[in-house]
């Protein structure tokens, strides 16, 4: 079953056309990293699967269930309900943590569960002590934004978004923030989501992460998919030159 569906997204900001007549799919258990130089649009194709901007035109479906429809040229949006309804479907990662200072980290993950989700308190705190320790921050519980590293903030992050039970995450550039060292880590937490068969879109320049975790690759330049495939197809055979040219670039 394909958790999402994205059909022929147009997007422009201004006279500047950022996505140009792109369709995406993924299907359930799924890895697919989107890779690209900056300024191609892979923030910009997540931002409007996430319903964060507004697409120009084309059509958005999640678990079959269609949310945007493109009619005579234009994609039409529902009521904000039906929009919150479709985002209980997925949980978004950002480059930036964007946690809640003025919260304990383990407020930041409860707090969505228990508020929007109207969940069950007892059940809610033991399944976030249990996401705290599968990121390997069980001793930070009490702890604020502030007392963390940007590595300790990202993994909460993560913990937060797969609290609200997601059927799939988005990754924007994870790690961009991050040193190497600590880049390795949030990694690692990476790949063993994927290994338990989680849906994740993940937009990324760490490559080589691509090629270990990815069942898919879409290269994005200019706006368009220039490439997709296997991670053996688009990373280490590239047939289109535009891919080649990137890869060579980043000594790969």
């Amino acid at each position: 079953m394909n958790i999402l569906e994205m059909n022929h997204i147009k997007k422009k900001f201004d006279e500047k056309t950022v996505l140009k007549d792109i369709s995406l799919s993924v299907k359930e258990g799924e890895v697919v990293s989107i890779i690209g130089p900056s300024g191609s649009g892979k923030s910009t194709l997540l931002r409007c699967a996430t319903f964060l901007e507004r697409a120009d035109d084309g059509d958005i479906s999640y678990c079959g269930e269609e949310v945007v429809k493109s009619q005579t040229g234009i994609a039409i949006y529902p009521e904000k309900k039906i929009i919150r309804e479709a985002q209980q479907n997925f949980g978004l990662v950002f480059q930036n943590f964007n946690l809640f200072p003025h919260y304990s980290v383990l407020k930041n993950i409860t707090d969505a569960p228990i508020c929007n989700q109207k969940r069950a308190k007892y059940e809610v705190f033991k399944e976030a002590r249990e996401l705290l320790k599968k990121v390997g921050l069980e001793d930070k519980e009490n702890a604020y934004p502030c007392e963390l590293s940007g590595g300790q903030q990202q993994r909460v992050a993560i913990a937060r978004a797969l609290a609200l039970k997601p059927k799939m995450l988005f990754f924007d550039e994870p790690t961009s923030a991050l040193d190497p060292e600590i880049t390795a880590g949030i990694l690692r937490v990476m790949k063993g989501l994927a290994e338990e068969k989680m849906t994740m879109v993940v937009v990324t320049h760490e490559i080589e992460f691509a090629k270990a975790v990815s069942d898919r690759v879409v290269f994005m330049d200019g706006g368009v998919i220039v490439e997709e495939g296997t991670p053996e197809e688009v990373i280490d055979a590239p047939k289109n030159q535009r891919t080649q040219e990137f890869l060579k670039k980043l000594g790969i």
